[in-house]
């Protein structure tokens, strides 16, 4: 027996009731969980563990495949057993006071698999990054975001989006919130005193505009999107989630998208355009951008989030001319520029057609997972799917007489499982419709099924209740 299995302590005693196989899981399963055995780890092998514990060989092999079952261990063939990369639980002295728990299922919406990050083909583009790289690559960075970025995205999001702009007309942010905070800056300082934003949409971006000093006034939606015939030209600018409304996920109807940049160009408004997860379409052929109807009126805002991972940090705003340089003066003054590294790679991503390929193996990923959602809804009465042809999330709401809404969200803090209502997204919450929205990107593959099942108990006990 190699020496550092000699040292081996599972903590494990084989006798009593419910069975050595049994005893020999909750063993390991609790050393992984706990940290003891690590991500990495290499398991003896089935024999050795066998001989060393005084098993039957098949008795360790089926602990072994119960485990990998449930995404513990990693068996691969001619390489052995390894512990799985399973997140460890966070020490309470280590929790941040108020921070909250991390829930066991993760549906809230917006969020991707980020366990399915392209590791690889990042690491590959890093090493090519770096191995041509010019020392001034390592200095002082561009405000406006570095020139291979934007020219990898201007001929990104035209063949993808039918976005119509060059790399003169993009600047790189650290995020689409700062994007947002520094474009609603900027027409705040150029006069814009009232918005509108859409009703119900995300109240978060919502609160961004309003603290840069612009009243936001509710544009309400409908079945065919946002409500353009609601807009005034008193308004100055208008925050639209046009193919993929937020959060009902219907796309703006062809004739308000007219109607809407017509508004703009006889009003001399902004449109801005959150483009949030324009990528993922299942059912049908993707609805292009609605900046390539307008340029010079239409502010195009999108982001890596979605795509790759919100770490990253990396988002972009596709502006009209007038608004290019005062944007760039905004970000200089707010951080001076976006970590330079990241936006390289992203750009050879982008020019090696990897990301591409990322996001379409993605996009099958989540068209399986929805579906397997809708099925679960579909047999629970008194629930309504709505939005499902894209994005990453699904609008769940309530029939008149059935269960509540915070009937619905207590049932599931119950069983873990982390939605997000309805309700606090309308501009006044009162008397409005209720229901909650669904992610189905954020799990893991193998933890997918398991999260499904939990918010089909937590629905199904809401109803009973």
């Amino acid at each position: 027996m190699p020496e550092h299995w000699a040292s081996w302590d599972l903590h494990v005693e084989l006798g009593g009731e419910g069975g050595r196989r049994r005893r020999l899981e909750d063993a390991l399963r609790d050393a992984v969980r706990t940290g003891r055995l690590a991500p990495g780890t290499r398991l003896p092998s089935t024999r050795g563990l066998a001989h060393q514990l005084g098993l039957a060989r098949g008795t360790v092999s089926a602990a072994y495949d119960q485990l990998a079952e449930e995404g513990y261990l990693t068996i691969r063939a001619g390489s052995g057993t390894t512990v799985a990369d399973v997140p460890q639980p966070v020490p309470a002295s280590a929790t941040r006071p108020g921070a909250p728990a991390a829930p066991r299922h993760d549906l809230r919406p917006g969020l991707p698999d980020v366990s399915a990050f392209p590791a690889r083909a990042w690491l590959a583009a890093t090493r090519r990054v770096l191995a041509a790289a010019r020392p001034d690559v390592f200095g002082a960075g561009d405000p406006q975001g570095h020139p291979e970025l934007r020219t990898a995205l201007a001929g990104y999001l035209g063949r993808t989006r039918g976005v119509v702009a060059g790399p003169d007309r993009i600047v790189v942010v650290s995020g689409y919130y700062q994007g947002l905070s520094l474009l609603s800056g900027v027409l705040a300082a150029s006069g814009t005193r009232t918005a509108a934003a859409e009703d119900p949409g995300h109240n978060l971006f919502r609160d961004v505009v309003r603290r840069a000093g612009i009243t936001v006034r509710p544009l309400p939606v409908d079945h065919h999107g946002a409500r353009i015939d609601a807009l005034t030209s008193g308004t100055g600018a208008a925050f639209l989630t046009p193919t993929h409304q937020y959060p009902t996920g219907v796309p703006l109807h062809a004739r308000r998208r007219q109607a809407l940049t017509a508004w703009a160009r006889a009003t001399g408004a902004v449109v801005v355009e959150d483009d949030y997860d324009g990528e993922y379409r299942y059912d049908r052929q993707p609805v292009g951008a609605l900046q390539g109807t307008a340029p010079d009126h239409v502010v195009y805002c999108g982001t890596a989030s979605k795509t790759l991972g919100p770490a990253l940090r990396l988002a972009w705003l596709v502006l009209p001319p007038h608004l290019v340089a005062p944007v760039v003066r905004a970000k200089q003054e707010a951080d001076l520029y976006t970590e330079t590294l990241g936006q390289l790679v992203l750009a050879d991503l982008i020019a090696g057609h990897a990301y591409d390929r990322h996001i379409r193996a993605a996009r099958l990923r989540y068209r399986r997972r929805r579906h397997l959602l809708l099925d679960r809804v579909a047999a629970l009465p008194g629930l309504t799917a709505h939005g499902v042809p894209a994005g990453l999330h699904t609008l769940v709401t309530l029939a008149a007489g059935g269960s509540t809404e915070e009937r619905l969200l207590a049932a599931c803090a119950r069983r873990g499982v982390a939605v997000r209502g309805l309700t606090e997204l309308h501009h006044d919450p009162a008397g409005r419709p209720e229901g909650v929205l669904v992610g189905f990107a954020a799990p893991a593959e193998r933890a997918y099924p398991a999260a499904l099942d939990a918010l089909t108990g937590a629905f199904t006990q809401a109803r009973l209740l």
